[in-house]
């Protein structure tokens, strides 16, 4: 008799652990979801249109938050959803660049210089020896871009490495409500993890 009760505790036992352990996964799964969804997302870079700011394969956090609570600023970086269509099929492409004009502004490039109202803008982030050498070659091998006003709920965006960045100067301005959220830190690899 005492066998059957110890079997019969030992078997509940069991079961209430199982229990717990589905409920704590349940919960962490849940939670995690939440967080990908609503608050964080990892993205990671592809292409060389960042550099020197960030680099194929780095990984970024980017907050998905952070545009409900504050408007974007020029300078952020931010990833977007880029919706394409050939008439039939609709791609979706999430890409990464850098805010440069925002809405209602006059953006315009002129001998590799981006003038934003007719005013030139500090652009710390390029690479010094990049501009160096697009000063060099062919009028910056950036094209140059004729005054143009940013409509309403939208911005312009650039890459980091103007000659090899696919942007706003080629596809045109982004609407706001495509921006996922603003990357605020590289994450990997971890000996390059900073903020951005």
């Amino acid at each position: 008799m005492e066998t059957t009760d110890t079997g019969r505790k030992d078997r509940q036992h069991g079961m209430r652990v199982i229990r717990e352990w589905v409920v704590v996964v349940g919960v962490a799964l849940a939670i995690a979801l939440l967080v990908r969804g609503f608050l964080l997302q990892q993205f990671y870079i592809s292409g060389p249109s960042m550099e020197s700011t960030m680099f194929q394969d780095n990984r970024v956090l980017v907050n998905k938050l952070s545009y409900r609570l504050h408007g974007i600023g020029r300078g952020d970086v931010v990833v977007f959803d880029r919706i394409t269509t050939d008439g039939e099929v609709v791609q979706h492409d999430d890409l990464i660049k850098r805010v440069i004009a925002l809405p209602g502004e006059t953006i315009e490039i002129r001998e590799c210089v981006v003038l934003i109202d007719g005013k030139a803008i500090l652009e710390p982030y390029l690479n010094d020896y990049d501009i160096q050498q697009i000063n060099l070659e062919d009028r910056c091998r950036v094209p140059e871009l004729e005054p143009t006003k940013i409509s309403d709920d939208h911005i312009f965006v650039m890459g980091d490495n103007r000659p090899q960045s696919f942007d706003s100067r080629m596809f045109g301005e982004i609407e706001l409500d495509l921006v996922v959220g603003r990357a605020f830190s590289l994450i990997w690899p971890l000996s390059d993890a900073r903020w951005l």
